[in-house]
């Protein structure tokens, strides 16, 4: 579990700049840059673990996390290890509220299970 909280964790980081700076495309070519890697039997991690690693990560991250970012790097990781994730952006009207969570086969693993009823999706990538 250490390896892959790490792992999160040089992820978040990764994405820290992008985020700061405004740069969602920059985010967003990253994530479709990354394809799925095979694994060695697919999925021999269990997304709940990788999505857990990335939990604690957030947790010992150096500031507050936002969705994009953590989004974005839990398709990463989810994706070096076998899992064929999408990061899903959305957007609530009323009140305005934008949110990005993750799925796999379309179910959220990163939020809560019902983030299509709260918000309309804008994009999957």
């Amino acid at each position: 579990m250490k390896r892959f909280v790490i792992e999160s964790w040089l992820l978040l980081l990764s994405f820290e700049l992008a985020v700061q700076s405004r740069a969602f495309e920059h985010i967003r070519a990253a994530v479709q840059r990354q394809q799925v890697l095979p694994a060695t039997t697919a999925g021999s991690i269990p997304s709940e673990v990788l999505s857990r690693a990335m939990d604690y990560a957030c947790v010992f991250y150096f500031k507050q996390v936002q969705c994009l970012q953590r989004s974005a790097a839990t398709t990463l990781l989810l994706r070096r290890h076998g899992w064929n994730a999408e990061m899903v952006t959305g957007v609530q009207i009323i009140p305005y509220n934008a949110h990005a969570w993750v799925e796999i086969h379309g179910e959220v693993v990163n939020d809560k299970p019902y983030m299509h009823e709260i918000y309309q999706v804008l994009e999957r990538y």
